[in-house]
């Protein structure tokens, strides 16, 4: 945890955007040869000051006129000896927090603070290119019209860190600061997370380190002894500066030997201990023992160019330690496995969590990426048939499986991970296992290698569009993260290119392969000579919503996964994915538009639509599109289909209670439209990268999609012409299939988020208080169970077609598309969609009376 906000005032807004001129990516032919070494960003800057500080700097355009400054410190909590636990934390706030020079940054319209972690400190300033001046500040602010460059103040106030002054009267205020953040930390979320990371790390220091530390030690430290920890890791050459914004690299490489230069290098050397530290200095001191791979069962530390670093006898004594968290028999075999349960009264949900560690591997070469490519192309396969599997069975509300690199843990983690319902819980762990094993044994199909490779290159492509009009944020996350585990920093042209070469050249056999390997600890779970996980983990309330205790321990949640595991299970059969839900000849030609849209607006809202470059129209049937291009939104686009009525129009149009809310979490589950299946609608989706969410409010169901701009690879229709096409079908009366499995799963989850809500602090005081705002209405409160419960199919079915009408809606599309073309396609696709036989002439859009506005005032 960090401490102490910083700032203070916004952003001015941006200057006119700049186009950055475009770079081509490097040495692309390379990539032709398997073993080729990937080429770094050709604007990415790296390099050494005399005193041992290391730099990194990176142009990047978005948004125009900031930069970003993190100095990242290699001391966190890892390296805290048994009676230092939590002084990194102090030392963070003495040497920033209560610096005069990070205060020159308030005002300016930066924003700075500090954080700790495993393995590192970080110290950052988010600033403006120039200060405002002194002079009317505020105006020259949000002008854009600055003064004294901002970077040499951003660089010397982190540049202080490294020789902070540790006064009594300071270090006394952030001791009390780090207890008080000690207490808002204690959260049931964060003992979640501390238990989770205690079982998964149990055999070293990352689960008895936590930044925030342990109270007893912090009150006792003097000066003496922050001081301590301050001279032995704050030192240049245990340090490294990134610099990512609107910059000149050669501008930023002066300023900062300028600002850094006069930090004294270190008269004594920074040997590297026996640990993962040797593979990456990034990580913390410890090491881990591996489950899966060439390192299974084993706690060396894997280096460069293949080599090995072996942990000896005496620093398995120093890294690996006792376990926290004792090992459980498996119950068919007798090897032990490390489970644990976790129950608490504050938990909301059950949640189980199946983890495996491997070394984090380098990707600096084509086959490297490629290999990780392959990774990517499984976890994407998995991740979809683990959301069809939630769809068919209401056990989750969230499944995922992972494979991800963390420097702060020094591993790259292998998780399977899901939330669902505690009274059901045997059922969903044996449900995910069963499905990850399926993964594990028989891999993918060969369309679902083809669809999930060629969505790999649609989003490579969209970040090779973007190029660097990424957030600095976003782009220095990546930076940090990629520098870490040191992979190559490519530009995105290069990245998109080595991804195309991968995908091309990956064959089924292979990928297939690599499934197994990433899941051995599940596929063979149970043989004796098979890798074992190294951690199972779950967390569950003490009690169901009834007062019926869970019935779960250690070596019941082994059991019912460790049977799971054994379980017979089938290969995944291939599925026919349409290329388009319709044709185009299904729909008539664009239909006249029988008023202009000032006649149906007014003229006041036709000149602001047309003002801010909005195409808009009232079709014939009623409905009102709007349409705007987006350029900088490269290759993605937005559809909103916005339904007027939502839960307050449940009273006007006489729906049953909650009709509104389950019914439009109905739509979300559902999806089937005749004759495509819902998993072939999903997939559908999924191949166009499209994002569907469902949305009911007080005055409103939203339907949102998100999606790219650009046709699939696979074949068939554009992202905006696909998204249109699910508006049809939503829209077309009869064509929504409203399966009753579907309403079952909205009202099971509609139910459990409710329940959920309701247990927790935040939400029990929300309902109180719209309870006593809205006088008891019931609309507007919380659906309770007995109401849910009372729910038909028909109930919700009625409230929403209700508000399907063509007339009840408005669509807006925004994006990286031709403007013209996508009006046209909505007016085909929207306009061609009759209204409701019987409806009314006057619908809730054109304010028909509903529970509110028809109620006379008390």
């Amino acid at each position: 945890g960090g401490g102490g906000g910083g700032g203070g005032g916004s952003p001015p807004p941006p200057p006119p955007r700049r186009i950055a001129a475009r770079i081509a990516p490097v040495a692309v032919d390379t990539l032709l040869k398997p073993d080729a070494v990937l080429p770094t960003h050709p604007r990415f800057v790296k390099g050494t000051l005399d005193n041992g500080l290391e730099y990194v700097i990176l142009p990047n355009a978005s948004p125009a006129g900031r930069f970003e400054a993190h100095l990242e410190v290699f001391a966190g909590s890892a390296d805290e000896r048994e009676d230092q636990q939590g002084i990194a934390h102090l030392v963070e706030h003495v040497a920033y927090m209560g610096s005069r020079k990070r205060e020159r940054l308030f005002g300016t319209g930066s924003q700075t603070n500090a954080y700790t972690d495993f393995h590192h400190t970080v110290f950052y300033a988010c600033c403006p290119l120039e200060a405002p001046q002194t002079e009317g500040a505020l105006n020259q602010l949000l002008l854009g019209r600055g003064g004294s460059p901002m970077l040499p103040r951003a660089l010397d106030a982190l540049c202080e860190v490294l020789e902070a002054q540790f006064q009594p009267a300071r270090v006394e205020k952030e001791r009390a600061a780090v207890l008080s953040e000690m207490s808002m930390v204690n959260t049931i979320e964060y003992r979640v997370e501390c238990q989770i990371l205690r079982t998964l790390h149990a055999e070293n220091a990352l689960a008895r380190r936590f930044p925030i530390g342990l109270e007893d030690q912090i009150r006792t430290w003097t000066v003496d002894d922050v001081v301590r920890f301050h001279g032995e890791h704050y030192r240049p050459d245990n340090a490294l500066l990134y610099v990512v914004g609107d910059v000149d690299p050669a501008d930023v490489e002066a300023r900062i030997r300028t600002a850094f230069d006069g930090v004294p290098k270190p008269t004594t050397p920074n040997p590297v201990p026996p640990c993962l530290k040797a593979q990456s200095r990034h990580f913390p001191p410890v090491v881990h023992e591996w489950s899966g791979g060439e390192f299974d069962g084993r706690a060396d530390v894997p280096l460069a160019d293949g080599a090995v670093l072996e942990t000896s006898e005496d620093d398995k004594k120093r890294y690996l330690l006792p376990l926290d968290v004792p090992a459980v028999p498996h119950p068919a075999t007798g090897v032990p496995v490390r489970a644990h349960v976790f129950q608490h009264e504050l938990l909301q949900q059950f949640s189980f969590h199946l983890f495996a560690k491997r070394p984090v591997e380098a990707i600096t070469t084509l086959a490297e990426h490629r290999a990780a490519t392959a990774k990517r192309i499984v976890l994407s396969a998995l991740q979809v048939r683990l959301n069809v599997m939630t769809r068919t069975e209401p056990l989750f509300s969230f499944v995922e499986f992972q494979h991800l690199d963390s420097a702060r843990e020094a591993c790259a983690v292998c998780s399977l991970d899901m939330n669902g319902d505690a009274g059901r819980w045997e059922d969903a762990v044996a449900a995910a296992v069963r499905e990850t094993r399926r993964m594990g044994a028989f891999g993918l199909t060969q369309s679902e290698l083809e669809r999930f490779g060629a969505a790999l290159v649609t989003d490579s492509e969209q970040l090779a569009a973007m190029g660097d009009q990424l957030a600095h944020g976003e782009q220095l996350t990546h930076l940090m993260e990629t520098v870490a585990c040191d992979h190559t920093f490519m530009d995105p042209d290069t990245a998109h290119a080595a991804t195309l070469q991968a995908v091309a050249t990956l064959g089924l056999e292979e990928v297939n392969d690599v499934a197994k390997d990433l899941m051995a600890h599940v596929v063979d779970f149970g043989d004796p000579d098979a890798a074992r996980p190294s951690a199972l983990i779950a967390c569950s309330p003490a009690t169901l919503a009834d007062g019926t205790p869970v019935d779960i321990s250690a070596e019941k949640l082994l059991a019912v996964a460790a049977a799971a595991a054994t379980e017979p299970v089938e290969p995944e059969e291939e599925l026919l994915i349409p290329e388009n839900l319709m044709e185009r000849s299904e729909v008539a030609d664009a239909p006249d538009v029988p008023r202009s849209f000032a006649d149906v607006a007014g003229a006041d809202e036709a000149d602001a639509a047309r003002a801010l470059g909005v195409r808009a129209q009232k079709l014939a049937n009623g409905a009102r599109i709007m349409v705007k291009a987006l350029p900088h939104e490269a290759q993605r686009g937005a559809l909103r289909l916005t339904m007027a009525g939502g839960r307050d129009s449940e009273e006007a149009i006489r729906c049953a209670l909650g009709a509104a809310a389950v019914g439009a979490r109905t739509l979300q589950e559902g999806g089937a439209f005749d004759p495509w299946s819902r998993e072939q609608v999903e997939l559908f989706c999924v191949d166009r990268l499209i994002m569907v969410e469902v949305v009911c409010t007080e005055e409103a169901v939203t339907v949102d999609f998100g999606f790219p701009t650009p046709p699939p690879r696979t074949g068939g229709c554009s992202g905006v012409e696909a998204a249109l096409q699910l508006v049809h079908k939503i829209l077309m009366p009869g064509a929504f299939l409203w399966e009753p499995d579907a309403f079952k799963r909205a009202r099971i989850g509609h139910e459990q988020a409710t329940e959920t809500s309701l247990r927790s602090m935040e939400g029990a005081a929300q309902e109180a208080l719209l309870e006593s705002l809205l006088g008891n209405d019931p609309r507007f409160l919380s659906l309770g169970k007995g109401d849910a419960d009372a729910l038909t199919l028909e109930d919700v079915q009625k409230c929403m077609l209700a508000q399907l009408d063509p007339k009840n809606v408005e669509i807006s599309v925004v994006g990286d598309l031709d403007a013209a073309e996508t009006e046209r396609l909505a007016v085909a696709y929207v306009g061609s969609v009759p209204r409701p036989e019987g409806a009314p002439e006057t619908t809730l859009a054109d304010g028909a009376p509903t529970a509110t506005n028809a109620r006379p005032p008390a």
